[in-house]
């Protein structure tokens, strides 16, 4: 079970500002951009300009805002023939990056060492890369969980929220991060296997695929 799994009902909510987006103009390229251009702001700026604890509230805030972002532009490329070659590789590569900016100020804050942020780092750009690789072989792009996008942004978006309202970290959240690095590193695991039980599925003869 993922998150990911609810984004249907997400969508329904978000189609009729959606339409009226599309007749403004606005494009589903220009909505991952600007998504990917303000979570690099708010993730750098946590980062380096060290604000108070209170400042990760935007975190949470912004995660669900871009959630809708980009279901947005989801909606606007295949409801609206706004589908691109150039669309296909900004979805990716902005997720990957906007997902790097957001987690890396947690490096500066959660207990344990800080080498573990930057596993997660790079174990969820490979999640979504292994993603994004089904297609290559034969299959769909892979969403499966257990530690997908929408899955780590709950969990950084409540983090966020613990630290902006000052409670304690206890010390078993030291923990967290390894644990989030396996459940990531499990996901990558599964979208692997079913993008190759996918294709192994669509390459049996259609009265195999019809026996019991």
């Amino acid at each position: 079970m993922s998150i990911y799994q609810l984004k249907p009902a997400f969508q329904n909510l978000l189609r009729p500002g959606v339409v009226r987006l599309h007749a403004w103009g606005v494009t589903a390229n220009q909505v991952t951009v600007l998504a990917c251009v303000i979570s690099v702001a708010l993730g750098l700026g946590l980062f380096f300009l060290a604000p108070s604890p209170r400042a990760f509230a935007l975190v949470p805030l912004w995660m669900f805002v871009r959630m809708a972002f980009n279901a947005v532009d989801g909606m606007l490329a295949r409801e609206h023939g706004q589908q691109t070659p150039l669309g296909a590789f900004l979805n990716e590569l902005t997720d990957v990056v906007s997902d790097a900016a957001l987690y890396l100020p947690f490096a500066l804050v959660l207990p344990g060492h800080p080498f573990w942020v930057g596993l997660v780092i790079v174990l969820a750009g490979l999640s979504e890369f292994a993603g994004a690789l089904g297609p290559t072989v034969g299959a769909s792009r892979r969403y499966d969980g257990p530690m997908g996008k929408s899955d780590r942004a709950f969990v950084f978006g409540a983090l966020g929220l613990v630290l902006a309202l000052g409670l304690p970290m206890p010390g078993w959240t030291a923990l967290l991060m390894p644990s989030l690095a396996f459940l990531i590193a499990v996901t990558t695991a599964r979208r692997v296997r079913s993008a190759l039980a996918e294709r192994a599925a669509a390459s049996l003869p259609s009265t195999t695929k019809g026996s019991s």
